[in-house]
């Protein structure tokens, strides 16, 4: 397979300012190709150092973000919504500066915000009116949406492969594909392997993740598995390794499951190293 390894960090909570760049030098050193960098701040000016930074040490990098509750695309206020498109358009425009040719994430709706039914004709209807319209931003700016689906305990409008398809193919734009995350995938899909196959030339970006959020290969999450299923699609992406911690409130993660971020880096590096080597 050649794909490229990357570490996201959220591992490290969600203050993400000049203070982790002793940990890019690390993960550069561990042997990963890139980075997911979360944009919560749309400050376009914090980007140009990180940009500086990354490109000094080589590694590739893929910019996400959520939207909280403040933020909901598919809210029946339509203020709210067009303020939600505006900071997701200000985010691309920091992923730009960042030099990320992705933006990922649960963006289509806000995490955590539940009405208790499920999404309606008008939520649907918003959800692909707002996302077409920040494709199309997104495309003039040279870059690709990479949509991500949530379990239901964390989302609502769209927790599997064939609820995230589906709304991609309603928003019918070239520049909305999506990505595949293992801790949601491990919930929701019968099959992880089938997951990866039904998403096919629309995924743009993989994590691999752990069922308690941990080091790699330490739960029984079927990374083999997943990685087969992007070989039989002949997917060249960047695969990315996502771990939280107690550092990330909205987690909900109560108890230390790895010695420290270093041991899981190195850890669930050399784990996912060995899985790809033997694929050869």
């Amino acid at each position: 397979m050649n794909v490229k390894l990357g570490m996201n960090l959220l591992l490290f909570g969600t203050e993400i300012d000049e203070r982790l760049f002793p940990v890019l030098e690390q993960i550069k050193e561990i042997g990963f190709d890139g980075v997911e960098v979360p944009i919560f701040d749309v400050n376009p000016e914090v980007w140009f150092a990180w940009r500086k930074k990354l490109d000094e040490l080589d590694l590739d990098r893929i910019a996400v973000t959520i939207n909280g509750a403040d933020f909901n695309q598919i809210s029946p206020n339509v203020n709210e919504r067009k303020a939600t498109l505006e900071r997701n358009k200000q985010a691309i425009d920091c992923a730009v500066i960042l030099d990320s040719k992705l933006l990922t994430g649960p963006f289509h709706s806000a995490l955590g915000v539940f009405t208790g039914k499920a999404p309606t004709s008008h939520e649907l209807g918003w959800a692909k009116e707002n996302l077409w319209e920040l494709a199309e931003y997104a495309d003039s700016m040279g870059l690709t949406l990479g949509l991500e689906y949530l379990n239901r305990f964390e989302s609502y409008l769209a927790t599997s492969t064939d609820e995230l398809l589906s709304l991609v193919n309603e928003i019918n734009h070239p520049a909305c594909k999506v990505m595949f995350d293992t801790f949601h995938a491990n919930i929701e899909e019968k099959s992880l392997f089938e997951a990866v196959q039904k998403m096919d030339e629309n995924l743009v970006h993989v994590q691999l993740s752990e069922n308690d959020r941990g080091t790699l290969g330490t739960g029984h999450v079927n990374v083999e598995e997943v990685l087969l299923a992007l070989k039989s699609i002949n997917y060249g992406g960047m695969i990315s390794i996502e771990a939280f911690s107690e550092k990330l409130a909205a987690a909900n993660i109560w108890r230390k499951m790895f010695e420290s971020e270093e041991q899981l880096m190195r850890d669930s590096f050399s784990y996912l190293k060995g899985l790809i080597s033997a694929m050869k």
